[in-house]
């Protein structure tokens, strides 16, 4: 697509943390790619990948961004989320860019969906945090080479609770055309043997849908992190780690490393295929729980463990318990849903 120079905000880290030539970098992805495993699951609906220089970091998003690829055509719209490392401010920073320029082309914003937003108090138009960022640029060349046509919604954090980002996240969180990007590096600047027992405690912390337990030293995009955490939590996500080393492992020092890791937030999928062969596990159960599908006792028969076992599985899972009222055909329903 062509758009008004005006409009478009150029690159500002192409030539230093990716290459600026575009043959090269569309070559540099292109291996960084054909190293991951295929995959034969669905795309999640988010991903944490870093954002540190590709010689660096390349690898570990590689292995994010290969998850999407199942979801080449469906793909239309990606929220990115970056911390704000240049400006200090308090919420969520938007753009009043059309569209943002890589050396692989014009990625156009989705202004409507910028403009919804807008609209929570914890989110402002703030051009000065976007101009120089590279959190959310260094992920838009994979975008691109993972997608098709896709527009972009892109948001720089700063000061926020993981309920406000939360909010954010749930206002434009659509259907399976739209699917978001969180873009964190973890420990920073640690010895290697440590930035490894750091980033595995971030990761069980990621996999377990705790946001609390992000620590200030564990991610620089710990904020965005949280709330993506919130949100996966109330819409049933399940995440999972793809990949967790750090820049000793792969172009740098030992001494001194950057931690990185990339994580998947999926859908659980075959709700019904699973439920009506009696084998919906605690997982399911949970989820139908957290989107308000269906009463405690109800998934906690459909999980196929006890009321106060289902009921300590919600918390350790950080699950909110509802304020519900105790229908008689809540289980005769679900049974009639999702027959044996």
């Amino acid at each position: 697509m062509t758009a008004d120079p005006k409009s478009t905000r150029p690159p500002a880290a192409a030539g230093r943390f990716y290459p600026g030539d575009a043959v090269e970098l569309r070559n540099l992805i292109g291996v960084l790619l054909a190293a991951v495993p295929p995959t034969s699951t669905p795309a999640p609906k988010a991903i944490i990948a870093p954002h540190a220089g590709y010689l660096y970091s390349g690898p570990i998003a590689a292995s994010a961004y290969a998850q999407l690829i199942p979801a080449r055509d469906l793909i239309k719209r990606v929220v990115v989320l970056g911390p704000s490392h240049y400006i200090a401010l308090t919420g969520v920073a938007t753009t009043s860019a059309k569209a943002f320029a890589t050396p692989l082309g014009i990625v156009p914003v989705d202004v409507e969906a910028v403009r919804l937003i807008e609209s929570l108090p914890q989110v402002t138009l703030l051009d000065e945090a976007h101009a120089r960022e590279h959190s959310i640029e260094v992920q838009l060349p994979f975008l691109q080479t993972v997608l098709s046509a896709f527009t972009l919604v892109p948001l720089a954090v700063g000061d926020a609770t993981a309920e406000e980002i939360s909010q954010v996240l749930d206002a434009l969180w659509g259907g399976p055309e739209t699917r978001f990007v969180i873009s964190s590096d973890l420990s920073h600047y640690c010895d290697s043997q440590t930035a490894r027992r750091l980033d595995r405690t971030t990761a069980k912390a990621i996999e377990a849908l705790k946001p609390g337990r992000i620590r200030e030293n564990h991610a620089c995009g710990r904020i965005p992190i949280r709330g993506l955490l919130e949100a996966a939590r109330q819409h049933g996500l399940r995440a999972r780690t793809v990949d967790l080393r750090n820049s000793g492992d792969t172009a740098g020092p030992r001494d001194q490393v950057v931690g990185y890791g990339a994580f998947v937030f999926e859908e659980i999928q075959g709700a019904s295929v699973e439920a009506s062969q009696g084998q919906c596990g605690l997982e399911l159960g949970c989820a139908l729980y957290a989107r308000g599908r269906v009463g405690k006792i109800a998934a906690a028969e459909l999980a196929g463990v006890d009321f106060f076992s289902f009921q300590r599985a919600l918390e350790e899972r950080g699950i909110p318990l509802h304020t519900e009222q105790m229908l008689a055909n809540d289980l005769q329903t679900l049974r009639t849903l999702f027959p044996k």
